[in-house]
């Protein structure tokens, strides 16, 4: 029997891409800062990139036998309904051993590992609670919001395409303490150092998310062809570490670009920029509406319910950022976009200026309030508003 004076322990199912795993890990640190003797576990598989970013950042990873919600897969498909009995049958024994008594609640951050973790709790009589990142919901939560009432969405938008969607909340996507925080103006001499910009330089940051984007890297590649004599405009590649080889071969003694595999520091790339070039996963189009970076979003066309455009819309809706088809990304379109922008450095004042932060600064705490209210925990939080 769960009682208010045991440890709070909280089970997430965050899994696949950088997308559903940061602002797992957002949430897991706000709720330690709230409680910091909680137990908090996460559960995904052995197949995403959750096998070196948790453990990674100290919190520990079960694995589950879970197949993605995918149409892709071809025959695979009918092995869904067993793989998610399976998968959820695990689950429920991860949360009843987590602790001394079990865990208090479970949460589902999207992505295939998400639909276990919400099953699981159901079937061990446990309160859970979903957060949806994306304008457009994926199919693993549009399946767990029919087995829990706690919804919670980064954006009011997704709530018209999710199931339930009337009794979702607004949270704001989690995103990393040294984002919701930053102080861009006041670490931009710093970051600019670090990242080895020069003086007077725009810096162009191409961002493809966690794996990073083939067709990103190959129209900068191409820009910095074209742009090779220039002295004013520097460009960093984030190549993700597969094409990162080839990428500095082609490169070879460029003066203006370099690759990198990841951004470590990605409070100095946005310090650092000028602007951004770069997918619009979720996760991202938050960071850059809290840290009112301008960006050129390119969304990955194959995203299930083509819900990257959505996301990008987001922002360029409000003027915070120009959206490129993927099909247009090339070194000479991005070229006659981004070279007048350069020149404009008002434009690109007002593009900032037009992003607008919402709850993503504060959405980890809002989150890891929602958990502790299901935990029948006090909320250490006065200074957040109510959530919608």
């Amino acid at each position: 029997m769960l009682t208010p004076t045991s440890p709070l322990s909280v089970v997430i199912g965050a899994g696949g891409t950088g997308g559903h795993i940061y602002p797992g890990l957002a949430l897991a640190d706000a709720l330690r800062r709230a409680v910091p003797d909680a137990l908090i576990s996460f559960v995904g598989t052995t197949r995403g990139l959750e096998t070196r970013l948790i453990p990674g950042a100290g919190y520990r990873l079960h694995t589950v036998d879970m197949i993605p919600f995918d149409p892709s897969l071809g025959a695979r498909r009918f092995l869904l309904p067993a793989a998610l009995l399976k998968s959820g049958a695990q689950v429920r024994s991860i949360l009843r051993a987590q602790g001394a008594q079990g865990a208090h609640v479970a949460v589902g951050m999207g992505g295939y590992p998400s639909a276990p973790v919400i099953l699981g709790a159901k079937l061990a009589g446990l309160p859970s609670v979903i957060h949806e990142s994306n304008a457009v919901p994926g199919r693993a939560n549009q399946f767990a919001a029919r087995l829990t009432p706690h919804l919670t969405v980064a954006f009011d938008r997704s709530r018209a395409h999710l199931s339930g969607g009337e009794r979702a909340r607004v949270v704001g996507m989690p995103i990393a303490a040294s984002l919701a925080g930053l102080d861009r103006a006041g670490l931009r001499a710093e970051a600019r150092r670090a990242m080895g910009v020069r003086d007077g330089a725009r810096l162009i940051v191409f961002n493809g998310g966690s794996l990073g984007a083939a067709r990103l890297t190959e129209a900068a590649l191409g820009l910095a062809a074209l742009w090779r004599s220039r002295t004013d405009v520097q460009l960093l590649i984030k190549t993700g570490p597969a094409a990162l080889e080839e990428t500095r071969r082609r490169l070879g003694a460029s003066p203006v670009a370099r690759a990198v595999p990841y951004l470590d520091r990605m409070d100095h790339a946005y310090a650092a920029a000028d602007l951004v070039v770069c997918r619009a996963g979720s996760a991202t189009v938050a960071e850059l509406a809290a840290t009112g970076v301008p960006a050129v979003l390119v969304p990955y066309p194959h995203a299930p319910g083509d819900h990257q455009t959505h996301n990008a819309r987001v922002l360029t809706d409000a003027g915070a950022g120009l959206l490129l088809p993927d099909a247009e990304t090339t070194a000479e379109h991005l070229a006659d976009l981004v070279g007048p922008l350069l020149d404009r450095p008002e434009r690109l004042a007002a593009m900032a200026r037009a992003a607008d932060p919402g709850p993503h600064a504060r959405a980890a705490d809002l989150l890891a309030a929602e958990v502790l209210r299901l935990a029948g925990r006090p909320v250490p939080f006065p200074h957040l508003e109510t959530v919608r």
